[in-house]
């Protein structure tokens, strides 16, 4: 992300600063402790996207970003 772009992005709950997260591809508010999501290169800035700080562990690491070398996904289940 364009580090102008992030220069005058603000929350728009609090209208507070916000913190890029590479790992989760997430834009950070910590006064609100919302999580907007970065979808396409494209910041969703709209609350009803949000996630809570604290459930943001449990959404994926982005690909590529280093976190998921936990191995590949398990294949799909079949019922062969």
């Amino acid at each position: 992300m364009d580090s102008r772009l992030l220069d005058i992005l603000v929350c728009p709950v609090c209208k507070g600063p916000l913190r890029l997260d590479t790992e989760f591809r997430t834009l950070d508010c910590h006064a609100d402790r919302l999580a907007f999501p970065i979808r396409d290169d494209i910041p969703v800035m709209i609350d009803s996207e949000a996630v809570a700080l604290d459930a943001k562990a449990t959404l994926r690491p982005a690909p590529g970003s280093g976190a998921d070398s936990a191995g590949p996904p398990p294949p799909p289940f079949s019922a062969a």
